[in-house]
């Protein structure tokens, strides 16, 4: 390991101050083929003992199901099946299974976090940080994102790994694929004022001139360019936060572990300013590990990814992770936007193991700020994760990755078939109500068929199916009851428990909204349309009413459908589906409600609100610190000659183009400029497109810059 650290310290020549980048280590980096198995490592095992975790969980699943479908049977065969009722009976099995699987995981986290069981991939959570011989790349890929807020939390991991004396062992990369003008420019100056800021540590800014396969194709330009002289790359996202001391046990974890392809950690929410964020953070935080610790205790070496605040292996990465474009046209077709499934199902196929750190704290990110910001980018998962139906066929996967595959899909489909199940429950009171029934069927029947029904017994599915999915919300409460330090992190039990309840009943107005939006998704993905990569709103909680009363319109309006329907019915129908009806009916002025700053910090108070951590601490005092505000990309590269030629030196060459290829923006860019009379007039012509154009052509904005006022 010496010998290879010291041969890549020599490969990676260290320029700062004087370039953007470092020496380039070429990794070579392919597609692998889904239709072929592939050589790798040798078989891996995660033992008999994680065989028989995962029997118990799916033998539970499945007795469950079945338990509860054979009662749903009882109740629509009185009288026989119709259509209607036989449509009902298999999407609630389908629907059973669904939340069965995810209570069975929440029983096997609760009795795993009490017992405190190892986890499956050792890692030292509490001795003394260890040496690392291994060096490793911090990546920050980074799509128009606000330029200074993302170097406040760069700025505040990089001091935070200087504390642990390690900062020799991790270089970092902000990877841009930013299409604003303004905001590219925004970075580099931001980058440059980071590096004055941080002078003994290596921190390099690349800008793509595409964002081909945007974050996956960030990333794999990044290996194929630089991952030979790294032996692993922690990814983070744009709101990612990770203590030093995190850094370092991951890389002595990965060094320990040389089966080991990913490890992924469990990212805690924080920094939530709205309502609606203060509830995802606070139940990230009491239910997220106690789900995690059941599906980790079942995983074994078939973990998952998340594309956010893991580990990776570059080297197997680089050799089986490389993501083909799937056939056909978007959104089916094209680049894989969930890519992070797919990219540990391929390094696992390839005998690799992917693990899940649930206990080792100090990863953090953050959540959009309103749950429209929250659906806009449920809408782009929604098309990446569908996506995946083309890979499930792909040949040597192991069964488990084929499983998260099918959860990933199932998280979307179960949306439009919930909502398929309350449609036909409601078409079914409508048929019995309005249609008159036939008491003498045609042909010989010694007793007239008398409608029936058994009301007790539908009363008792449903309250099994309620509690199969209250129960580990109780688990996960009972567990942070159990233990001292985390009770105390919630603020004590009392204030736990009405929290628990208060998000409880939020959740449950909230989620029949979820319902439509996700459900509008999947239809838009099956007729054609193609989501593409959205700006994502972060910090700013505050939403335009009018945006929420136009997006929350359609579900208003379901809700009221609904309620008309079921009242037309009866009185006890329309009771029975009050709370699907009230969370669509009052879906705006719940949208205004969360959407609202500085609401529920109080009560939904976390761990990390209370003694939060110092990389925390650090990033909330940088983003505190007065900022200048950065002028437009044209006008601050000529009020700044150093910014400038930085800007200029980092420009890759010019690509080849073939005779009668024409770059039309920059065309257009140069015939507006050549007619202006002075920069002032030139760059008011151009369009944003035509400015991105000439700042990728560093003759054509030489010449820009050099025009009188």
């Amino acid at each position: 390991m010496d010998a290879v650290s010291s041969r890549r310290s020599h490969q990676l020549r260290d320029e700062t101050g004087t370039d953007f980048l470092p020496s380039e280590a070429p990794c070579e980096m392919v597609a692998a083929p889904l239709d072929q198995p592939v050589p790798g490592r040798p078989a891996l095992s995660s033992g008999p003992g994680v065989a028989v975790r995962r029997a118990l969980v799916l033998a539970s699943t499945a007795a469950l199901t079945a338990v509860g479908c054979a009662k749903m049977y009882q109740v629509v065969e009185v009288g026989g099946v119709t259509v209607l009722e036989g449509l009902v009976l298999v999407l609630f099995c389908i629907l059973l299974a669904w939340i069965t699987f995810a209570f069975i995981t929440a029983l096997a986290g609760f009795a795993v976090t009490l017992a405190r069981t190892r986890e499956t991939i050792p890692i030292d959570l509490d001795g003394p940080l260890p040496a690392l011989s291994s060096r490793s790349a911090m990546l920050l890929p980074t799509y128009n994102e606000d330029p200074d807020a993302v170097m406040v939390r760069l700025r505040a991991m990089i001091e935070s790994a200087a504390a642990t004396g390690a900062a020799d062992r991790f270089d970092w990369f902000l990877l841009s694929d930013t299409t604003d003008p303004d905001i590219w420019i925004g970075e580099e100056a931001a980058f440059l004022a980071l590096r004055d800021a941080c002078p003994a540590h290596r921190v390099y800014y690349r800008h793509r001139a595409d964002n081909l396969a945007r974050k996956s194709g960030n990333i794999a330009e990044w290996v194929r360019r630089f991952g030979a002289a790294y032996d692993h790359m922690i990814i983070l996202d744009a709101d990612s936060l990770m203590s030093g001391e995190t850094m370092v046990r991951l890389a002595y974890a990965m060094e320990q572990a040389p089966q080991a392809a990913l490890i992924q950690t469990l990212p805690v929410i924080v920094n939530g300013s709205s309502l609606f964020a203060r509830l995802q953070q606070f139940a990230g935080r009491l239910y997220g590990p106690v789900i995690a610790s059941g599906n980790a205790w079942w995983y074994g070496a078939e973990g998952n990814y998340w594309g956010h605040n893991a580990i990776i292996r570059v080297a197997a990465f680089a050799q089986h992770a490389g993501l083909p474009e799937l056939r056909g046209r978007k959104p089916f077709g094209g680049h894989i936007l969930s890519h992070d499934f797919i990219e540990a199902a391929l390094m696992r196929r390839a005998g690799w193991g992917i693990y899940m750190t649930v206990n080792l704290g100090g990863s953090y990110e953050e959540v959009p700020p309103s749950l429209i910001d929250y659906a806009a980018r449920d809408r782009r998962w929604c098309q990446g994760n569908l996506q995946h139906l083309a890979v499930l066929p792909a040949r040597g996967l192991h069964w488990v990755s084929r499983l998260h595959l099918l959860i990933g899909i199932g998280a979307y489909v179960t949306a439009p078939l919930w909502l398929a199940f309350l449609v036909l429950g409601i078409l079914i009171s409508l048929q019995a109500n309005f249609v008159r029934p036939e008491y003498f069927p045609k042909g010989f029947a010694l007793f007239p068929s008398w409608p029936a029904q058994d009301p007790v017994l539908a009363a008792q599915v449903f309250g099994a199916t309620l509690g199969l999915l209250m129960i580990p919300k109780l688990l996960a409460c009972l567990a942070a009851l159990f233990t001292a330090d985390r009770r105390r992190g919630f603020g004590g039990g009392l204030r736990l428990c009405a929290a628990v309840v208060t998000e409880t009943l939020l959740s449950a107005l909230i989620a029949p909204s979820m319902m439509i939006f996700q459900s509008v998704a999947v239809i838009d993905i099956l007729l054609g349309r193609d989501a593409g990569w959205q700006v994502q709103r972060r910090s700013d909680g505050g939403v335009n009413r009018q945006e929420i009363f136009r997006k929350f319109a359609l579900p208003s309006v379901c809700g009221v459908a609904m309620a008309a329907a079921a009242y037309a019915v009866s009185v006890p129908l329309l009771a029975w589906m009050s709370p699907v009806i009230a969370g669509l009916v009052l879906a705006i002025p719940i949208g205004l409600l969360t959407a609202g700053r500085g609401r529920g910090a109080r009560l939904f108070t976390t761990p990390e609100d209370r003694e939060p951590a110092p990389v925390l601490i650090r990033a909330r005092e940088l983003g505190e610190a007065p900022r200048q505000p950065h002028e437009a990309a044209l006008h601050a590269l000529r009020q700044d000659a150093e910014l400038c030629r930085q800007h200029i030196n980092a420009l890759p060459a010019p690509p080849q183009r073939r005779p009668g290829d024409i770059d039309i923006d920059l065309a257009t860019a140069r015939a507006r400029i050549a007619q202006a009379g002075g920069f002032a007039e030139a760059i008011g012509y151009l369009s944003r497109r035509e400015t991105l154009a000439v700042l990728k052509d560093a003759a054509t904005l030489q010449h820009l810059l050099a025009l009188p006022a």
